[in-house]
């Protein structure tokens, strides 16, 4: 598998999204992980040679102001 860092939660869900609709294969959508850590978003998806990829943003997502 090959790891990737994203630096949001949106990049994690668009480089998923991106990666489907270019012929990869769903292996984990994107969401919450927290048997890794408290703030750990990631997906995992199979591009079309079959390799494993994942995608991780390790921040927490931002508090809107007001």
């Amino acid at each position: 598998m090959v790891a990737f860092l994203a630096e949001s939660r949106p990049m994690v869900a668009e480089a998923y999204r991106v990666a489907l609709a270019n012929g990869g294969t769903c292996d984990g959508a994107p969401g919450l992980r927290p048997e890794y850590h408290e703030h750990y978003f990631g997906t995992y998806f199979r591009d079309p040679d079959g390799n494993k990829i994942c995608i991780a943003c390790h921040s927490p997502e931002p508090q809107s102001a007001g």
